[in-house]
């Protein structure tokens, strides 16, 4: 005879919802107590936080519990537009989320019409560590999943980073806040050797048996590091700018708990505007709450050369693309002109944290019998000799 859990892991519940509207994305960089802090901010108290949040992991109405990094600021990244037979499309996808570490997020999205580059139907975010080539990467993964082009588009700025679904399903088309979205760069900053040590372990995602209060306890002694030590080397990732937020993570489109979707619409929303406007514009647009990335791309001529973009959620197609036009004609309000504009809805999704360890790639290129010299950037050992 099987029981079923006493606590509630939908997501309508009032008390996750007074969690997750704190713990998707409002614990930005590094906390010592994330999970009591979470308990701080919602009103709810500590046992009750933990339970809801270890039972919505064990549900998976919560996909998953980590802490996220700026990986913008440790590895060089790159969305990926792949253009694959269509008979090929669905393996492809699952070699991409499957088999290959260093891509993250991996979509199949489709156009409302046949436009500038719809024929490029798998998407995927690619990261590379430091001294490796993402060129070298993406042709090798374009030669295994059978790939006729691909377009690289790495991040020259991040303006909005950042899901919070819960908080967003109530947000109105045009609601901003006062402020332009911040700029983030996409320089790599480098890190030591105890650094990465600390920094792979502080990033594993959380099983359920790993809620608990004081969780960084068993990290430290699983890095083999004093609590002290573990707590002051985070704090400096922190300072150097590459701690990301503590948080749980929805599933976006898969049903979860009741059959429940967080959200319907995935929506890669692309703007051309007047190049030296892609600042202005990309914060005009990051300060739209309900963007949940925001980025300065360029697409090139595949995709008549947009480099404005950013993502947005729910889930109800028509209200994504009024929150779309609310966006279009502030930019317009601002003066900003967009030569082209057009909307890639994602279908079949998945997403995985993008590996970004050097250590790890070595020892990936020796599983998949590649020379990691061979992948070494080029640009990057000819600066180191100079």
């Amino acid at each position: 005879m099987t029981t079923t859990s006493p606590i509630p892991v939908t997501i309508d519940d009032p008390t996750n919802v007074a969690i997750l509207s704190i713990s998707e994305d409002q614990l930005q960089g590094f906390h010592p107590d994330p999970f009591g802090e979470i308990a701080r901010r919602s009103g709810i108290k500590l046992p009750v936080v933990l339970e809801h949040i270890r039972a919505m992991l064990e549900a998976g109405t919560i996909r998953r519990v980590r802490q996220t990094m700026i990986t913008t600021s440790l590895a060089k990244g790159s969305l990926v537009a792949w253009k694959v037979p269509e008979k090929l499309l669905a393996e492809a996808f699952d070699y991409m989320f499957e088999q290959d570490p260093f891509s993250g997020h991996v979509v199949i999205r489709t156009t409302d019409s046949v436009s500038a580059g719809s024929q490029y139907r798998l998407w995927t975010t690619l990261k590379v560590p430091p001294l490796f080539s993402i060129e070298a990467h993406a042709r090798y993964l374009a030669k295994q999943v059978g790939a006729d082009a691909f377009r690289l588009m790495p991040a020259k700025k991040l303006f909005a980073l950042g899901v919070g679904h819960t908080r967003r399903r109530e947000i109105e088309p045009g609601a901003r806040s006062e402020q332009l979205g911040r700029v983030i760069d996409t320089d790599v900053i480098p890190l030591s050797e105890p650094e990465w040590h600390v920094m792979e372990v502080l990033k594993r995602e959380f099983t359920p048996s790993e809620i608990i209060a004081n969780p960084w306890v068993p990290r430290a002694k699983e890095a083999g590091v004093t609590l002290n030590d573990f707590l002051s080397t985070a704090t400096e990732l922190q300072n150097k700018g590459v701690i990301g937020r503590f948080a749980t993570f929805l599933e976006h489109v898969k049903p979860v708990a009741n059959g429940q979707r967080v959200t319907r619409y995935n929506a890669l929303f692309h703007w051309a505007v007047p190049p030296g406007q892609e600042l202005e514009a990309g914060r005009q647009v990051g300060r739209h709450h309900i963007m949940t990335h925001a980025y300065w791309r360029e697409g090139g001529d595949e995709f008549r050369n947009v480099n404005v973009m950013g993502v947005a959620h729910g889930t109800d197609k028509n209200r994504v693309l009024e929150h779309k036009a609310a966006i279009d004609g502030h930019l317009k309000k601002c003066g900003i002109a967009i030569g082209y504009t057009n909307v890639f809805w994602g279908g079949r999704s998945e997403i995985k944290p993008s590996e970004i360890s050097p250590k790890a790639y070595r020892t990936w290129c020796d599983s998949v019998g590649l020379d990691p010299e061979t992948m070494l950037d080029p640009k990057e050992e000819s600066a180191d000799g100079d």
